[in-house]
């Protein structure tokens, strides 16, 4: 397996060390990048793709299908949009309420609770990455097709004496 078809195709299978590897390298570009305001968003909304390749073809080495990359991402789409109902609930209530200090209280306690919807996706996101990146892969051939070999050459994972 070549870079390309590491972050370029979701057919396949790779091994953990290659999963890790090309995570890592995504995770550092949209670190880096994203520090650039504009340049950042547009290169994070890209970096979708070949994360979603890395997933699948991870997800493929131990037999699940790579729809299941889904999780994460509705996980996140899901919480966005409770965040956002709760954090501008909170402070629509509190603008419409006035000066009070009451109303600013309840308005912290809303976003408190917007915060604590990220942080449950956040950690949806990190267990199911934990999942895929630990989890072995099949020793042998399964639908998705061989063992894999590792982007150093040979395969991924021993394989197994009979």
């Amino acid at each position: 397996m070549d870079w390309k078809t590491l972050f370029l195709t979701a057919d396949g299978r790779i091994g953990k060390r290659d999963f890790w590897i090309g995570f890592a390298i995504i995770f550092v570009v949209n670190l880096v990048l994203g520090m650039i305001p504009v340049l950042g968003m547009i290169v994070s909304i890209a970096l979708i793709y070949p994360m979603v390749c890395l997933y699948s073809k991870r997800l493929h080495d131990f037999g699940k299908t790579g729809w299941l990359t889904l999780v994460p991402f509705g996980a996140g789409v899901v919480g966005m949009l409770l965040a956002v109902m709760m954090g501008g609930a909170a402070i629509m209530g509190a603008g419409l309420a006035g000066n009070d200090s009451a109303a600013a209280g309840a308005a912290m306690a809303g976003m408190g609770g917007a915060a604590l919807v990220m942080m449950a996706v956040g950690l949806v996101c990190l267990v199911f990455l934990l999942w895929v990146g630990l989890t072995s892969g099949d020793p042998g051939e399964n639908r998705y097709g061989p063992p894999p070999v590792s982007l150093t050459g040979g395969t991924a994972s021993p394989p197994t004496v009979a």
